[in-house]
């Protein structure tokens, strides 16, 4: 059993290497995150909207649970 993903690491992520799919990898969401990969975050929107989704605790891992404080 995996431990749980944290919000505040997914938050540093996706910040800081939002444009690369980072915090997408983390929480498990590898094809989405080589689409952020591919297409820089959705040119940004796509890291922006995964941001406030983090930071209002509506993110999820991809096995539906939501992340950690």
């Amino acid at each position: 059993m995996a431990a749980p993903q944290k919000k505040l690491t997914a938050a540093l992520l996706c910040v800081f290497l939002g444009l690369i799919g980072a915090h997408r990898f983390y929480v498990g969401k590898i094809g989405t995150g080589i689409l952020q990969l591919f297409t820089l975050g959705g040119f940004g929107v796509w890291t922006t909207v995964d941001l406030i989704y983090i930071l209002t605790d509506e993110f999820t891992n991809k096995k539906g649970e939501k992340l950690v404080k």
